[in-house]
């Protein structure tokens, strides 16, 4: 499954928060996480995870397809602090 695209975050489990409003908006080998009309946090997309940019370095979120859905696990330094699924939007 492809990963260009805007997708709605939602929480599943873990130490996130409530995700309303959260979205990552994919383009071939990069992206941003955007909170509503804030300044999106850019990341590189490296096979199946988002490697975010300095200064937030440490965070990977490490996506798996999940039939129309992609099922991901948010991590900082290697250590799973909380997980999410992503649904396109339309």
């Amino acid at each position: 499954m492809d990963l260009d695209g805007t997708w709605d975050v939602r929480r599943t489990a873990g130490w996130l928060p409530p995700m309303l409003g959260v979205r990552k908006r994919i383009e071939g080998s990069r992206g941003e996480t955007r909170l509503g009309p804030l300044p999106g946090v850019p990341f590189d997309v490296d096979g199946n995870e988002l490697r975010y940019r300095k200064p937030f370095s440490g965070f990977v979120d490490v996506v798996e397809p999940a039939g129309e859905t992609f099922l991901g696990r948010a991590t900082f330094r290697g250590r799973e602090f909380g997980r999410f699924e992503l649904r396109r939007l339309e």
